[in-house]
């Protein structure tokens, strides 16, 4: 049988936000932030800010995720913080996505960070404002 070679497509940001979205939605990830950084950085275009119940929960959400945008066509560069599970950082090029412990996401406090002086309309969207198809 002749080797199937997959052919896959990077799929553009707004993509690869939907489908994070919906798989921190599918995976019970609480307090689901999006953050439009694309005029404030040029690491990506959008940052997710989600939050699990516990380490199990966060790693949980972190596996879920890599898979959920694998399958999308999307492509996980890196993944950091697996071992502990307080605060996992995901790379999905044009979107970075943060899965915090509750303590440790009110200790960092990266919505303020980012949007210390935002106007109200700055991008910061809660999940259902995702951008539309």
């Amino acid at each position: 049988m002749p080797h199937k070679t997959a052919v896959r497509r990077q799929i553009a940001a707004d993509d690869v936000l939907r489908t994070i979205l919906e798989s921190l939605d599918d995976s019970k990830a609480e307090e689901i932030v999006s953050i439009d950084i694309a005029g404030k950085s040029a690491l990506a275009d959008y940052m997710v800010i989600a939050t699990g119940r516990s380490q199990r929960h966060v790693g949980a959400i972190a596996d879920h995720l890599d898979r959920d945008i694998t399958e999308a066509g999307g492509r996980v560069g890196s993944v950091e913080g697996m071992p502990h599970c307080d605060w996992v950082l995901i790379d999905a090029g044009d979107v970075i996505v943060h899965v915090f412990r509750p303590e440790v996401r009110s200790f960092y406090n990266l919505e303020k960070m980012w949007s210390p002086d935002a106007p109200k309309g700055s991008g910061i969207r809660p999940v259902a404002e995702a951008p539309e198809e």
